[in-house]
This record gives C-alpha cells, structure tokens and sequence, in this order.
C-alpha cells in the first residue's frame, strides 16, 4: 500500500501529492514533512499487550514523546482533553465509545490536536465521516512501522494522510453535500444519553460514576461535552431537555 499525503485547501478541496523524501534527516526515517519537534503524541488501543508495544516502539523512536495512553473511548476523550498532545493515534474499535464518538466529542471542543485513525481494515464511509469529524490520517495495523512513522510526521505537519486505495473514496464523499445538518439531540452517543438520564434521575456525579464505572472526572467531562452540544448550562435544564426529547424512556 502507497502512502500518500494530502492537504485540505479552503474550498474542502482534497489534493495530493507522493511521498517522498526530500533529503536525509539525521536520526530520523526520511521523509518531506517537516513539525515541530518532538512530536507529542498520545496512543489509543483497546488491547493491553498492542498498547504497550505501540508504545515502547514510538517511544524508541526520535522527535517523538508518548506522553499517555489510553484504553477506551472515555479515557482517550479525557486523556486528549487534559493534555492536548499534537497527535493522538486512536484504534477505530476501541471499547466503551468508537473513535468516531471520540472524534465526535473532541470536534466540540477548541483541541488542536490532530487524530490518526489506526485499524485492521479501511471503510470508505467511515474513513469520510472520520474526516469530516477531524480526523487528519489512517494508518492500517498491517502497515509497516515506517509507515506510521512518516503518518506521524505529516499529520504533525499540518498534512493529510491516506492510502492510494482510499483517496476516491475521501474525495467523493467530501464532494457529496450533507442532506441537513445532525440536529443536537441526534449527535448524542449513547454514553452521553446514559448520562443524561441518570441527571434526569437526579443522579449525583458520583452516582453516575458508580453506576457507569466511570470516574469522577470522565463524568464531569461528559457533562461539559453534553452541556455544549445541547445548548444547556445546568442540571435542571438538562433533565428538562431529555424529557422534552424522551430520552428517559428510549430502552437502556
């Protein structure tokens, strides 16, 4: 498979160019792109042992710091949100939230960190919904380490980064225009609506951190992510939206 880095102009525009290196960087793959090193980066996988590798493997590698990681959609979303690393590598099936719940709740927020999408296999929906969330790369678990490596870089560098295979796929379904816009109460995850009704039941934090195995912080964050899709500023109001949108009675 042949890496390609693209870049998004003004008009959502999707060009692209090869990859390929324009000299020699001492210590480093080569490779064009050239960030602001070192590149802070906080790795998202669902498995222990593939999470440890991942990160002994980058750690070992120059210009780059791995400064967390993290084993589920909740704790990605809290990890990004208290650190803001440059670049956050998140597994497409990590559990307790997919990464595009996590894409979803860190495009409310004003993040600068740039997400790569890391998967056992490439679904051009999801790689378009992924993008228009923010994501700026996908790199396959298949991939050769290199390829990683130079995805990091670009990404880090304001690029973008997909496969040859992938390309059309990205660009038709930027091209395609959106019917209407998600109504707030539809871009809730389910996580988030759990949440909700246990305020609607007049749940404390910790109550819910209880009942959800969450802790007091994710709760929190979960609450200020929910506050600000929703358009809400306090409990009350809250519990007031979901009755309004019977979220309290849809099956838990």
């Amino acid at each position: 498979m042949a890496p390609l880095t693209s870049a998004l102009s003004s008009s959502s525009a999707l060009s692209v160019e090869q990859s390929t290196p324009s000299g020699p960087v001492p210590g480093l793959i080569e490779c064009h792109c050239r960030p602001d090193y070192p590149v802070r980066i906080v790795a998202v996988e669902q498995h222990d042992i593939f999470r440890e590798g991942l990160r002994q493997m980058l750690a070992n590698q120059p210009g780059f710091i791995v400064i967390a990681d993290a084993g589920s959609g909740d704790d990605a979303v809290d990890v990004a949100t208290r650190l803001t690393p440059d670049v956050l590598l998140l597994d497409v099936a990590v559990r307790n939230g997919p990464a595009l719940d996590v894409l979803q709740k860190l495009a409310f927020g004003q993040f600068t960190t740039r997400t790569i999408l890391l998967s056992d296999v490439a679904q051009s929906e999801t790689i378009v919904d992924a993008v228009r969330l923010g994501a700026r790369g996908l790199v396959l678990k298949d991939s050769q380490p290199a390829h990683l490596y130079k995805c990091i870089r670009c990404v880090a560098a304001g690029q973008y980064w997909f496969s040859r295979d992938h390309i059309p796929a990205v660009i038709d379904g930027l091209r395609r225009p959106n019917a209407r816009p998600p109504l707030p109460v539809e871009t809730l995850t389910p996580r988030e609506i759990d949440v909700i009704v246990a305020v609607a039941d007049g749940a404390t934090n910790r109550a819910i951190a209880e009942q959800l195995g969450l802790s007091d912080q994710t709760v929190k964050n979960h609450l200020s992510h929910i506050y600000d899709k929703v358009g809400v500023s306090s409990r009350l109001e809250l519990a007031i939206y979901a009755l309004h949108h019977k979220l309290t009675e849809r099956p838990r």
